[in-house]
């Protein structure tokens, strides 16, 4: 079974209730009405019913009507929602008034829903930019505990099987951060272990900490901040198999890693690789999917304390379906630690 069957499966086993904010969005319905109907999630979708399922009837959408569809304008637990808004950020100077507008924004309901215990996770971004869909989740559900930098990660699934996990990688960070410092590198490196347990079901992630440098093969205040950063992210989480600084090719390669970092217990067999920075990170995957034919599943985000993912507004109906699934599996694995 592959990486996608497997989480699909886990999926379909613990059932998570994921919301949907742009509930009136093509792409989403038609993705949460296959979802509805192979089980992998029960759904929350946000919108005005009558137009939901006058649209579900116009697209030949059997399904939607079995989801628990929410009008954040007549909301039943509107006040319940938008009293805990209220009290989570008057300390930051927001109104009661400001409290009650903002919970009839989908993407602020759908937090509000999460943080008070009514759903799982949350899946967005098919109509929103990244910015929208990330500032209500930290404003509202807030960062894991120990970690302050949020990042994405990018399940890659490659047809050169010999590396990796029989082919599949994470790539991090490829969507948030742009120039983080050693500390957040290091929150990256421990968070990115975390999904590919998550989502893949590594049972030892191996972290390969990027560098143009193997094990100080290169002198430079590059180098030195992912060198520090390893040196953190060891002491963040010893359990994760994590080594750096390393070159690409010494975290992939068995006989380069065994030249450029002898006795290292990543080096030549990394499945996770994280890069030095943004740039780096996200020109990297765009490389290996284009040039290399791979599959870019992603980008999942990660350090938020529940799970919120974000779309691209390109996105197919397949991925916004391996999204739900994606966070159903980060859902499960936040309740099982």
């Amino acid at each position: 079974m592959d990486v996608i069957s497997k989480l699909i499966a886990r999926a379909c086993e613990e059932k998570q209730r994921i919301v949907l904010p742009e509930g009136t969005e093509e792409r989403t319905l038609k993705a949460a009405d296959k979802a509805i109907a192979d089980g992998i999630a029960e759904l929350i979708i946000l919108g005005n019913k009558a137009e939901i399922l006058a649209l579900a009837e116009k697209f030949g959408l059997a399904n939607i009507k079995n989801a628990n569809i929410i009008d954040p304008d007549d909301n039943p637990d509107f006040e319940k929602y938008s009293n805990l808004l209220y009290e989570l950020r008057k300390s930051k100077g927001l109104t009661l008034e400001e409290a009650q507008k903002l919970t009839r924004n989908p993407l602020y309901l759908g937090c509000l829903i999460i943080k008070a215990g009514d759903a799982d996770g949350q899946v967005a971004g098919a109509l929103n930019t990244t910015g929208n869909v990330l500032r209500p989740a930290l404003q509202i559900i807030k960062t894991t505990p120990g970690i302050t930098c949020v990042s994405g990660a990018m399940l890659m699934i490659t047809k050169a099987t010999e590396y990796g996990d029989n082919g599949v990688l994470f790539f991090a960070d490829v969507a948030v951060t742009p120039n983080p410092d050693a500390n957040q590198l290091s929150q990256i490196a421990v968070c990115t272990a975390g999904t590919a347990k998550a989502i893949a079901g590594f049972e030892e992630p191996r972290v390969a900490m990027l560098s143009f440098s193997s094990k100080g093969s290169a002198k430079h205040e590059l180098v030195d901040k992912v060198a520090e950063a390893t040196k953190l992210a060891k002491e963040l989480d010893p359990t994760i198999a994590l080594d750096g600084e390393l070159q690409a090719d010494a975290a992939l390669v068995p006989f380069v890693g065994a030249s450029k970092a002898p006795g290292s217990a990543v080096a030549g067999k990394a499945n996770v690789l994280v890069f030095p920075d943004l740039q780096a990170g996200n020109i990297g995957y765009k490389l290996v999917e284009r040039l290399g034919g791979a599959t870019a599943i992603g980008p999942i985000l990660q350090g938020i304390a529940r799970p919120v993912n974000d779309l691209s507004r390109g996105c197919s109906i397949d991925d916004v379906y391996k999204m739900i699934a994606i966070t159903a599996n980060q859902a499960i694995a936040a309740k099982n630690k």
